[in-house]
């Protein structure tokens, strides 16, 4: 293959990846303001808005508690608020970031099993059930679900997770990741009866990393107040006792501005219609992919139909073939920015990010970038892949 001559790129940047997403203009207009002391009535009432604005997201009644953090910080609050040491947790794998939480489990002194699965088809949920089954001392005191894992383009049915756990009348915690998925893919914390939910800023909120939260059930609080291991920044009880039920420390003034305004625009599209609006562009780049498989080209990494993420797409490169050496193409050369391939995916996987503040012709734009860019680096692959995702949205 010749030497690829890179120009600097011109225009504006063509983000297509799974996270940090892209800040609607409206968003970054409502952060750009000067600072507020975080106890001054006007901010109050900014915070009382976002903060019920998430708990609607997220639909639940249950409480709430927010950190100056990134999803990781969630996590830790996570274990930290619920669990003792020694104490053991069923991490469902689901790839690189099930791979983190377990490890941050075992940091903090919990025992960690694993539920084992392909991650190219995800977990088989007749072998969850057989655990928990078998789990007759209840040994197992929370169960740690990534709802969507961005590294390997999959997503788990949470509500069939839900299901299974109900019907082997275990008592376990129920602990969902949702930091990919909410704001994109459906998701019911109450109706599913998830005990604490970790989310984060910078993905279908469409903020800028820095904010996380966690959303907790009664039972979940009840736990809480049993909890042995330690912890100080992100303590529950601490915050209960500040005037804003949230953080130990100075507030993101800006990034609530943010927040209220990122909120409006979902509820303005309405919840469900941004879920379909997620779908549908997932279904038009899974298309391309499927196409550009062909002449043994790049394929998608999941194999498994129902359990498709809507918001990020992982591609596996043909043998052979840097993913890397195609992002550089794409971003050197179209000013698109596409996802890497996490842990031992590194260089064998590019991920397309389809969620947060994006359209048909923003994807398409991504769609065709990558298209030329395999053609570009000498990549093997099916012609038409775009076509046939503009064909899709037609519809």
């Amino acid at each position: 293959m010749k030497a690829i001559e890179m120009t600097k790129p011109r225009g504006r940047q063509f983000f297509a990846n799974p996270g940090p997403t892209n800040i609607p203009d409206s968003v970054l207009r409502a952060m750009d303001r000067p600072s507020i002391d975080f106890n001054d009535p006007d901010f109050q009432e900014v915070y009382a808005d976002s903060f019920e604005g998430v708990k609607r997201v997220l639909r639940t009644s249950h409480h709430l508690f927010m950190y100056n953090a990134s999803g990781h910080g969630a996590w830790e609050a996570s274990l930290t608020n619920l669990l003792s040491p020694g104490e053991t947790i069923l991490v469902l794998e689901t790839g690189f970031f099930s791979d983190q939480w377990a490890e941050m489990g075992e940091g903090h002194g919990l025992t960690v099993r694993t539920l084992p699965a392909d991650r190219r088809m995800g977990i088989d949920l007749e072998a969850l059930r057989a655990m928990l089954a078998a789990d007759t001392a209840r040994e197992i005191k929370a169960i740690c679900a990534v709802h969507n894992e961005t590294a390997t383009g999959l997503m788990l049915p949470i509500d069939r997770i839900r299901g299974l756990i109900d019907a082997t009348g275990h008592q376990a915690l129920f602990l969902v990741d949702t930091i990919s998925s909410l704001g994109s893919l459906d998701f019911r914390m109450d109706e599913w009866q998830v005990d604490c939910v970790v989310g984060g800023s910078q993905k279908g909120l469409m903020l800028p990393t820095g904010m996380s939260f966690t959303g907790v059930s009664d039972k979940g609080m009840e736990a809480h107040a049993r909890a042995g291991l330690k912890r100080h920044y992100f303590d529950w009880s601490m915050m209960l006792k500040r005037p804003q039920k949230s953080f130990i420390g100075t507030l993101p003034v800006n990034l609530f501005y943010g927040l209220r305004e990122s909120i409006r625009l979902l509820e303005d599209e309405g919840l469900d219609n941004v879920v379909a609006r997620h779908t549908r562009l997932a279904e038009a780049t899974r298309r391309a992919v499927k196409v550009w498989s062909g002449n043994n080209g790049p394929q998608l990494y999941c194999l498994n139909p129902t359990r498709y993420s809507d918001s990020v797409t992982a591609i596996l490169m043909p043998e052979g073939h840097d993913a890397e050496a195609l992002r550089k193409i794409a971003r050197g050369r179209f000013n698109v920015s596409l996802g890497g391939g996490l842990g031992p995916l590194n260089g064998k996987v590019f991920r397309i990010g389809h969620l947060g503040d994006l359209n048909e012709p923003m994807l398409l734009g991504a769609l065709a970038a990558v298209e030329m860019a395999l053609r570009i680096g000498g990549v093997p692959h099916g012609r038409g892949g775009v076509d046939a995702a503009m064909e899709f949205l037609e519809g």
